[in-house]
């Protein structure tokens, strides 16, 4: 019984880890049907097995969250760009909290990821090689940048005229 339940875990922590652009629907999703669903195990998942869940989908944010602030992944079919992974970041905040997770982590990660996002874009707009592939209003990039510790000095103020005009 042990190992079908283990399998079972393992089986969701799969789909939670690599559920796309959603992973707390993912978890959620394998809670219940672990937890509550009529076709599901049914079992009481110990504090440990939770947190195997919730560390798996913390990875995949994790994972979106970089994946769109890496300029080698700018013509790549995932890439989404800076605003996805904006939107993804404050998803994933916003998950933390619900399931009480440090977010320290990832933060940090997302932090160093924009600063050479920002210093990257900079060269390659000033050296004239190619247009800018923020797609995000100039607010919003701020906003994102210092959200993640991010000092968001004149430098990069030169971004602007890049940037998505708000109506």
């Amino acid at each position: 019984m042990s190992s079908d339940i283990n399998e079972l875990l393992e089986n969701e922590w799969y789909i939670v880890r690599h559920s796309g652009e959603t992973p707390e629907i993912a978890y959620n999703s394998a809670v219940y049907f672990l937890t509550r669903a009529k076709d599901g195990p049914r079992i009481q998942l110990s504090r440990q097995q939770y947190e195997t869940l919730k560390q798996a989908a913390v990875s995949r944010y994790s994972e979106i969250v970089l994946r769109d602030l890496l300029h080698s992944n700018h013509d790549k079919p995932i890439y989404r760009g800076v605003e996805r992974s904006r939107v993804n970041f404050a998803r994933f905040c916003a998950f933390c909290r619900r399931q009480q997770v440090n977010e320290t982590r990832v933060r940090h990660k997302a932090k160093e990821a924009m600063l050479v996002f920002l210093e990257t874009e900079l060269q390659r707009l000033q050296d004239g090689r190619s247009q800018s592939i923020i797609n995000c209003s100039y607010s919003d990039l701020e906003d994102y940048a210092s959200s993640l510790g991010v000092v968001f000095d004149n430098k990069f103020q030169a971004l602007e005229k890049y940037c998505l005009k708000v109506a």
